[in-house]
């Protein structure tokens, strides 16, 4: 700016005041020269070289510079030729005589005419893009980074954004269900980049070959689907757009939750609070552009996509089933069997014979170890020395009259007392485990130490009556029979104690 004033006042002490150009240097305090050019120009001339010719001493030089520069693109970007390299090497190799700024001109103007130039776009309504993005948070307590999936609808600029453990294929896949029912329906295109998640191979003709997942998800919905060019993310710019401004909005400060669920349903409700805005160049808001795109959108099917990844196996001898490095336990009875393995993003479903047999969380370890203790009570009643070694119980947290109950049993019965104890175990299999304690508890303070008391005061808990032994249940216990009371036979049991009591006097 202090140039440009310098200019008007030397230009206007010269023109209009009739100032002598050296009179004008010395009160200005500048070279003659610059006083000369200031009366040619009416501001200061712009920066640069642009439109420089370099001819002279980097003439037959410039073609192996387009060279190099050509050859990087090739490499990757940390090890591509800077400007200081390339003079050091035609320097070195090609004999170079001239000086390093001319080169880093050159260089400069080379990388800027190789620039990638855009042309704008417009969206038509409908269409959608798809990205993954990765953030951490403190969930549950425990700092972790987690991945959030995200569909734009470029049209209207509205966002789906929902955070997964992992960026796993069911995860990808559940994305799209999720976006589908909160939109209300299903894009008729959906652009991607090359992710292995939906691109298994991408053919030498430029063709891709679709993962078998992404191909059941897609024949479910019937949305077109689009990929851009390998590592070009700018053909997708809107979906990483919102990965961005989720990102920079959503996530800053850091989220913290509960759980998962918990931050995703806050994810929702900004994703809603997002269709307000009225963005630059619009006059309409993200919610009333959204109505056409609702419009061109196709309707939900009447049962949505089963978002698992399914595989076969079979259950070890040890009654575990093996999934992405994980073992999983069945009941003991499932063992050696084949069985059908459900991968969702939150769990691990088995299957047998068409029947669900086991249900654990899904663990994003590896060779992690998940058992439940219920699957294994069956056969420890059968192999009741087992039972303190037993892996799949440790950890299980069982309330201290548990304990207390194992204790009498054992101490009253030895190995017998132990089975007991693990049929009152298996009482977990049926009813809750917190009316199992409860009913130990009841069983203790009447000092009824049985696995029968424990199962007849939890059914009275469920039936709302008072615990009362019905025998019905019981067929090995002798029955008694108690007839009524005649009071002849009272009468007669008198007259028999005074006959007795006579025979003592006389």
């Amino acid at each position: 700016m202090k140039r440009v004033e310098l200019y008007q006042k030397v230009r206007r002490a010269v023109m209009i005041d009739g100032m002598s150009r050296r009179g004008a240097a010395t009160y200005f305090g500048i070279n003659r020269k610059t006083v000369d050019k200031m009366l040619v120009f009416p501001e200061p001339p712009q920066h640069g070289r642009s439109g420089r010719s370099f001819k002279g001493k980097l003439t037959g030089f410039t073609e192996i510079i387009d060279k190099i520069l050509t050859d990087d693109r090739t490499v990757h970007a940390k090890q591509r030729h800077t400007a200081v390299r390339i003079f050091e090497r035609l320097r070195v190799e090609h004999g170079y005589t001239g000086g390093i700024t001319i080169v880093r001109d050159y260089v400069a103007g080379a990388k800027l005419r190789s620039r990638e130039v855009f042309i704008p776009l417009s969206h038509k309504p409908g269409h959608a893009q798809v990205d993954f993005g990765e953030a951490d948070g403190i969930i549950d307590g425990k700092l972790t980074r987690f991945h959030y999936f995200c569909m734009d609808l470029p049209h209207s600029d509205a966002p789906f954004v929902k955070a997964y453990p992992a960026e796993v294929a069911e995860a990808f896949c559940e994305g799209h269900v999720a976006a589908f029912a909160f939109f209300g329906g299903i894009p008729q295109s959906i652009l991607y980049d090359n992710t292995r998640l939906a691109v298994a191979q991408i053919l030498g003709d430029g063709k891709r070959e679709r993962s078998r997942m992404f191909s059941t998800l897609q024949s479910h919905y019937l949305f077109e689907d689009k990929f851009g060019r390998p590592g070009k993310g700018n053909d997708k710019g809107k979906v990483e757009g919102l990965v961005g401004y989720s990102r920079r909005h959503f996530m800053v400060p850091m989220p913290v939750a509960d759980s998962i669920d918990a931050m995703n349903a806050r994810f929702l409700d900004q994703c809603v609070a997002r269709r307000q805005a009225v963005l630059r160049g619009h006059e309409q808001s993200i919610a009333t552009r959204m109505q056409a795109d609702l419009a061109a959108f196709m309707a939900l099917p009447a049962v949505p996509f089963d978002p698992c990844h399914m595989v076969t196996g079979r259950a070890s001898s040890m009654s575990l089933v093996r999934y992405r490095t994980n073992d999983y336990s069945v009941p003991t009875a499932y063992a050696h069997q084949e069985v059908v393995i459900k991968g969702y993003v939150d769990r691990v479903e088995v299957i047998c014979r068409g029947e669900q047999i086991a249900v654990h969380r899904r663990s994003y370890e590896r060779e992690d170890f998940i058992a439940n203790p219920l699957h294994y009570l069956a056969l420890l009643e059968h192999k009741p020395r087992a039972l303190d070694q037993a892996a799949p119980l440790d950890g299980w947290v069982l309330a201290e009259p548990m304990h207390r109950i194992r204790r009498l049993m054992e101490a009253r019965s030895g190995k017998e007392g132990r089975r007991e104890y693990i049929q009152v175990l298996r009482l977990c299999e049926r009813f809750e485990q917190s009316l199992v304690e409860w009913a130990v508890a009841r069983a203790l303070d009447m000092g009824a130490i049985s696995f029968d008391a424990v199962k007849m005061i939890a059914l009275a808990r469920l039936e709302r009556r008072p615990p009362r032994l019905d025998l019905q249940f019981y067929p090995h216990l002798p029955r008694a029979h108690v007839g009524r009371t005649d009071p002849r036979s009272y009468m007669g049991l008198l007259s028999q104690t005074g006959a007795s009591a006579a025979g003592v006097v006389a």
